[in-house]
């Protein structure tokens, strides 16, 4: 994984864009718009985070983060049966 840090563009970035070895993803996307000055011109675009994965990274991550999913999903389930019990 590379934080690529604050990056900006004209066009509103996607999520996430797969290439054929990497995953970029861009969080806290928000639009910007500066005037210029007479050294700088001015911006109207999109500000946001951005860091890339290598694609085995990436699944490696997803993967973990469904068994994590799964691992809430059960621990609710038997939560919920718990309840169940106490109000029978």
């Amino acid at each position: 994984m590379k934080e690529l840090g604050k990056s900006r563009s004209t066009i509103k970035p996607p999520e996430i864009e797969l290439t054929e070895t990497r995953v970029f993803v861009a969080t806290n996307i928000t639009a910007v718009s500066e005037e210029g000055t007479e050294e700088q011109p001015g911006f109207a675009g999109y500000e946001f985070d951005l860091v890339e994965y290598d694609k085995d990274e990436c699944i490696k991550l997803q993967a973990e983060h469904g068994a994590d999913l799964e691992q809430q999903l059960e621990d609710t389930q038997v939560a919920l049966c718990e309840v169940y019990e106490f109000m029978s």
